[in-house]
């Protein structure tokens, strides 16, 4: 399963961001892993330079063998939670998917 991590030009620090946040992921995706051949993040903030509340957003794209597509989108106070909130919808969502099929 690979991992590929993009961000926005808005994000401070974002090369200090990519290896734990990649690392992250691929971690809490490891079950799924024979069914996902990549996952693609893209972690923005929607504000830019001025602070909001929920302006970080991750979306989380996971491309599943044999199957189109499917993608989760999460928004959060901190580009962490954003992209642990997003990991756990996609979690979820691949339950579902991956488990009505019976190859869970």
């Amino acid at each position: 399963m690979i991992v590929l991590f993009n961000t926005d030009n808005n994000i401070p620090g974002r090369e200090a961001l990519r290896e734990p946040l990649i690392a992250l992921i691929s971690d809490e995706m490891r079950r799924f892993s024979g069914h996902i051949t990549r996952i693609e993040a893209h972690l923005t903030d929607e504000n830019g330079d001025k602070q909001g509340i929920n302006d970080k957003r991750c979306v989380l794209e996971a491309r599943i063998e044999g199957k189109p597509p499917v993608a989760v989108t999460n928004h959060a106070n901190t580009h962490q939670q954003a992209v642990e909130g997003a990991i756990e919808k996609l979690k979820s969502m691949l339950d579902s998917k991956i488990g009505r099929e019976g190859k869970h």
